[in-house]
């Protein structure tokens, strides 16, 4: 059986040790809903049109039974705290059926959540002084900062970063082509890895078009120079499309950006991959050139 969690019981959260027998199945999965602040120190799901994001375990009836007493619920009581449903829930490769604990006690929706992502809206609660940032696309290339005048705010560069279980796809369409997304599919992939400022998170909020659904904030955990390092920052693509080969300048940026930091074998993976959706070899090679 599996269940989806959505608040506390998230990796690196408060109550994720009643899950530290359970299996992680995927860490992006959504499920139709609304998302809501208690001011308890744990969120709230009502039942919607919105999307709430979140991870799927797999489980065992004791689990079960721990998160059903975390969550005030008994099977068969009235007024129960929140409500144990089966509910089918997306990820990026398949759908699954899980158990969702909802709630429909008016006193726990204190505040809609508007992203649909508990450690998002904590994170722009907090407000971090500093932030890890993962980058898969053109946010590795400098130049693109520095025509934005930003670059000041990325020069604390560590280096390349590894993210397991993702593969790097152009699946966000726009009109002259694909753009960088990342999918959770098994695969492994690099990025660069940034210590941003908050100036620096607030410019990236706009850049990926947060507001406007084109990309939404997450957490992943990253590997980096053989260490890991949790709740790294990245952003995903929303409404993801079939893979459309990207235009040249776009396909640059990322050849460019990602050249200094990542490994040889990856950077002719993503030379590689550039074929395979519709470029020449020759298009390929001209990219690699200095401009």
């Amino acid at each position: 059986m599996y269940v989806f969690v959505y608040g506390t019981l998230r990796r690196h959260e408060s109550n994720h040790t009643l899950l530290k027998e359970a299996s992680l199945v995927r860490e992006q999965a959504w499920i139709k809903g609304v998302l809501y602040e208690t001011n308890r120190g744990y969120p709230a799901l009502r039942e919607g049109e919105g999307t709430v994001y979140g991870e799927v375990y797999k489980i065992n009836s004791d689990i079960l039974s721990k998160v059903d007493e975390l969550e005030e619920f008994l099977e068969g009581r009235e007024n129960n705290l929140y409500i144990r449903k089966l509910k089918k829930i997306e990820t990026d490769t398949a759908e699954l059926e899980a158990f969702v604990y909802f709630s429909e006690n008016e006193a726990l929706f204190q505040e809609e959540i508007p992203s649909g992502d508990w450690k998002v809206h904590q994170f722009l609660q907090m407000k971090p002084a500093r932030t890890l940032y993962f980058a898969y696309g053109s946010c590795m290339d400098d130049d693109r900062f520095k025509k934005a005048q930003v670059d000041h705010h990325f020069m604390n560069c560590l280096g390349a970063g590894v993210l397991k279980g993702y593969t790097m796809k152009y699946l966000f369409q726009v009109q002259d082509g694909g753009r960088g997304d990342i999918i959770e599919d098994g695969g492994t992939m690099e990025g660069v890895i940034y210590d941003i400022p908050q100036e620096a998170v607030e410019y990236l909020f706009t850049r990926e078009g947060v507001t406007p659904g084109w990309y939404r904030a997450a957490f992943i955990d990253i590997m980096i120079g053989g260490e890991p390092f949790k709740d790294v920052l990245t952003f995903i693509v929303k409404e993801k499309n079939d893979e459309t080969c990207p235009p040249d300048h776009y396909a640059r940026e990322i050849l460019r950006g990602s050249h200094p930091h990542v490994s040889m074998s990856y950077h002719k993976r993503l030379q590689k991959q550039l074929v395979e959706i519709g470029m020449s070899e020759e298009q390929v090679e001209d990219l690699l050139r200095p401009s």
